[in-house]
């Protein structure tokens, strides 16, 4: 296949071209020197880290908490445990190995392993309960898991619920303390709080193995046949219908946006990356796993979030790239300490999950020069389907169709493409699409629809395009408030009320109306100077001067903090459900 650029190409050269549509608007704006496509990788993850320990055995790959593991050891890590799947654990290709526990290099070296081995990874939320768990062992008929020692005693209450027969067999268990260094740099210490969690071992089941023991058997895995279409991963979603669905992506889905999110934004070998976006989440995985081991640079990992540490990091690792979630960002500026951090050697800055807010994102660049690149994915995409172009972002705002990607608007009802402007689903094709739901055929079919002769996937979120071809998102199909027939979406009005001066953070629900069927409910968490000096009476009458009449919330109520998933998301889902229990809410 051809490669054009932008610089060189001209309309014929575009992809839609072929298809007799004119060059998408967007290409005006397309990144320098990145094609319009890229040849999709005919080879696997485990290749890209095997060619990296080649090419730059002695650079640092990670660094947790002042440990450096180069790229040789991490390689010859990785084959050790995989090594001791195949021989010990008894995994095949195939074969589908869980793998939960907090970011860390455990984390790499177990998913490299796994794949190594032949089999897919199955990443767990470090957050997962009994309940949970035992669906995700039940579900893909895992038989072998790896977690850390603080996550050990929910895995077997998850295990114990299943019969016998649907029961893990082998379960490998790792300390993080392990591969931290004996005497920690005080600007590397991490929160007194993780100090239990980072150093547990409990004493492990008669199935259970440590890791340290595993490692030190020295397996030697057999020869490495995996290719480009076997099965990589089974992410889960976040089962907001129902049961989560395991999302399956191959090593050549996956590797696509790892090449592809490498040259969106010029990234090289030279690039220092903060890994804390959570590794268990497809952003994560991408940003923090997959595309810096493409490219041989190293990785800073933060096992979970915590603003000071954060920004002591970035200062002393003088960390140029950050993928984040915007509650991230809002909380790091939030630091009574930021004028400490030495921020200067950060290039490139963005990430997904919900919109950055203006205010924040205009504080960025006035204050350090930085412009917030936000995108756009779902876990069916292997991260992004959509970004921002760097040299021309623009505020809460998708971006622009990724490499490869053909994204459209179209009617929810008739799936019928729509004109510029006018609001529908967003709709997906491109080599990132994952390949189905696990042992789901009719919900694989339900979320794919032919358009022009290509086959897409229903996103299920809702937005429209604006004259230059950037996407904008309006809501989720189903979080629409109806007031009184005025619809309203949640995140316009949570974008509107981060511009009070007095607000930290917001989430916007709906909540019973005996009158209007519906009315906007704000949960907001207020800054600290503002805290018992803000009414709910001030951020209704600022709303009032600051947006529509049917948009204002009609309940103010105000929380310590909100509920965020393992990813960073705000679980609006939660706060709605909590509401729609509340007796005569609303009045």
């Amino acid at each position: 296949m051809t490669v054009s650029t932008p610089s060189a190409a001209k309309a014929t050269d575009a992809p839609d071209a072929a298809a007799g549509r004119a060059q998408p608007a967007h290409y005006r704006f397309w990144p320098q020197r990145v094609p319009y496509e890229v040849p999709v990788p005919e080879t696997t993850l485990w290749y890209n880290l095997e060619v990296s320990a080649r090419r730059y055995p002695d650079r640092t790959a990670l660094l947790f908490f002042g440990r450096r593991i180069r790229y040789a050891e991490l390689k010859s890590q990785a084959e050790t445990l995989a090594g001791w799947l195949q021989h010990d654990a008894g995994v095949k290709p195939g074969d589908r190995v869980l793998l939960m526990m907090q970011n860390s290099p455990q984390f790499v070296i177990a998913f490299y392993a796994i794949v190594r081995a032949g089999a897919a990874v199955v990443p767990v939320n470090p957050m997962s309960r009994a309940d949970e768990l035992a669906h995700y062992i039940a579900d893909p008929s895992a038989r072998v898991a790896i977690c850390a020692g603080d996550l050990l005693e929910h895995m077997l209450r998850g295990d114990e619920q299943l019969p016998a027969e649907q029961r893990l067999t082998r379960l490998l268990v790792s300390r993080y303390a392990d591969l931290m260094p004996a005497q920690l740099d005080p600007a590397e210490q991490p929160p007194a709080a993780w100090n239990d969690w980072l150093d547990a071992a409990p004493e492990l089941p008669a199935h259970g193995t440590r890791w340290s023991d595993a490692m030190a058997l020295g397996r030697v895995p057999a020869p490495d046949r995996g290719g480009a279409d076997d099965l990589a991963a089974v992410c889960y979603t976040s089962g907001t219908t129902g049961r989560p669905k395991g999302c399956m992506h191959t090593h050549r889905t996956i590797g696509h946006n790892t090449v592809a999110g490498g040259l969106w934004t010029h990234a090289s070998v030279a690039d220092v990356s903060l890994g804390v976006v959570p590794m268990f989440h497809i952003t994560g995985m991408q940003y923090a796993v997959h595309i810096p081991i493409w490219l041989g640079s190293t990785n800073v990992v933060m096992p979970r979030w915590d603003r000071e540490l954060a920004g002591r990091i970035i200062s002393r690792h003088r960390v140029t790239s950050w993928t984040n979630i915007p509650t991230m960002i809002i909380d790091l500026l939030g630091s009574p300490n930021i004028a400490q951090y030495d921020l200067s050697s950060l290039q490139q800055l963005g990430g997904g999950g919900a919109a950055m807010p203006q205010a924040v994102a205009a504080r960025l660049e006035q204050q350090f020069g930085l412009k917030y690149m936000e995108g756009y994915g779902l876990t069916e995409t292997a991260a992004p389907s959509h970004s921002n172009p760097p040299q021309a972002p623009k505020q809460q705002c998708l971006g622009i169709p990724f490499v490869g990607t053909d994204a459209r608007v179209v009617d929810p009802v008739t799936l019928q493409e729509l004109p510029q402007g006018e609001t529908g689903e967003i709709v997906v094709h491109g080599p990132q699409v994952f390949k189905g739901y696990w042992q789901r055929p009719a919900d694989t079919e339900a979320a794919f629809f032919e358009l022009d002769g290509k086959r897409f996937l229903r996103t299920g979120d809702l937005g429209r395009i604006d004259e230059d071809g950037y996407f904008f998102i309006t809501d989720r199909l189903k979080r629409m408030i109806n007031a009184s027939g005025y619809k309203v979406w949640p995140a316009e009005v949570e974008t509107m009320l981060f511009k009070h001066p007095a607000v930290l953070e917001a989430c916007v629900i709906g909540t019973r109306d005996p009158y209007r069927g519906e009315s906007v409910k704000a949960v907001i968490v207020l800054r600290d100077e503002a805290r018992g000096s803000t009414s709910a009476d001030d951020i209704r009458s600022w709303a009032r001067e600051h947006m529509a009449a049917y948009k204002v919330p009609q309940v103010v109520e105000f929380v310590d903090s909100l509920p965020k998933s393992g990813s960073g998301k705000v679980m609006w889902r939660l706060l709605q459900e909590k509401e729609s229990e509340q007796p005569g809410a609303g009045q």
